[in-house]
């Protein structure tokens, strides 16, 4: 029986399952990153839930409108990423569009069955005028998660980023070939 303060370690285990690994573009792969990978996903999750707080609160605190609420931070703090997958018969191509962010700020999470993109950005802009200090900053993050059709070879994996687009390649698991075999005479 699971007890219900489970440990992170088991929670992690039974969401990634055991060949999974993450890794950053051009890294070997490191599987006791997935821990960052699950604290990113948490920590995006907090960010949205404030986000949406303080919405709620700046409306007024109208109650009703949580869905639109949760909607609005989701669209003002995490990029959209419109993914393209293809096959051939050897592997999987996905082509994610991550304009402005830089192989050292996406991170790419591959399991048997998924695919997951993740990464944050962060910009400022200061400017002096007079006495008078003026400061902007931003952030931007996304997450894609792509269940993909079949199962691949997380080792295999391969990633490059070019001009705001990641080409990610993804071998799949060679078929076992079908073998007869003749009885001989004894």
């Amino acid at each position: 029986p699971t007890a219900v303060g489970t440990s992170k370690t088991t929670w992690m285990e039974d969401i990634m399952g055991e060949a999974t690994a993450v890794k950053r573009i051009e890294e070997p792969v490191r599987p006791t990153q997935n821990i960052s990978l699950i604290d990113q996903i948490e920590d995006t999750f907090s960010a949205l839930a404030r986000r949406a707080y303080d919405i709620f609160e700046h409306n007024g605190r109208i109650l009703g409108q949580d869905l639109e609420n949760w909607l609005k931070a989701e669209r003002e703090l995490l990029h959209i990423v419109p993914v393209n997958v293809g096959e051939s018969e050897d592997s999987l191509e996905v082509r994610a569009e991550v304009p402005g962010f830089s192989e050292k700020e996406i991170e790419v999470a591959v399991e048997p069955r998924r695919l997951t993109i993740s990464g944050k950005r962060e910009m400022k802009k200061e400017e002096k005028k007079g006495t008078t200090l003026y400061a902007e900053s931003s952030a931007s993050q996304l997450l894609r998660i792509v269940d993909l059709p079949t199962e691949i070879e997380t080792e295999k994996v391969k990633a490059t980023l070019k001009h705001g687009v990641l080409n990610i390649t993804l071998p799949k698991v060679a078929k076992a070939q079908a073998l007869r075999i003749h009885p001989s005479a004894a």
